[in-house]
């Protein structure tokens, strides 16, 4: 996978997308308070995607504390993702990359052009919005969420 313009120590790409309830979620605005953990999943209700993030959700105060924010962006719509968090009690923002299709995963250069969807993939921004981490699993491999929460509270 190449880095194109994406690189450790490096901006990371602004994005606004809305979440699961119709809400604008702007990863700037944790620019300044908040390091983020942005995790790209491939597809709501998918097997591995579902354990990924019913984790997540049981871990959610380590990940979303004063000084930390957990985003997951898939290019599912909207009203799919709304129906996977009511189901699956998902209860921090999944974002929807849908439309322009793919875009901000584009940026982040996980997009999967043949599927159509993110690949398996996650980054840790600081709170000064630059690149710290980045990790890119295979599809059927579920991410190290440990490793996930060092990296993020490592910026403490």
């Amino acid at each position: 996978m190449s880095e194109q313009g994406l690189r450790i120590g490096g901006p990371a790409p602004d994005f606004t997308l809305r979440d699961q309830f119709g809400q604008d979620v702007t990863l700037s605005s944790y620019r300044g308070h908040k390091a983020v953990a942005i995790l790209f999943y491939p597809y709501a209700f998918s097997g591995v995607c579902t354990g990924e993030l019913t984790a997540v959700r049981d871990r959610l105060a380590e990940f979303v504390t004063f000084d930390s924010e957990v985003l997951a962006i898939s290019c599912d719509p909207l009203y799919a993702l709304r129906a996977f968090a009511d189901t699956d009690g998902l209860n921090f923002p999944l974002l929807s990359d849908f439309w322009p299709h793919g875009e901000v995963s584009r940026a982040y250069d996980v997009l999967d052009e043949t599927r159509g969807a993110p690949r398996r993939s996650s980054y840790v921004i600081d709170r000064q919005g630059t690149v710290r981490w980045s990790v890119h699993n295979a599809m059927p491999e579920g991410r190290d969420l440990d490793e996930h929460l060092r990296q993020l509270h490592a910026l403490d």
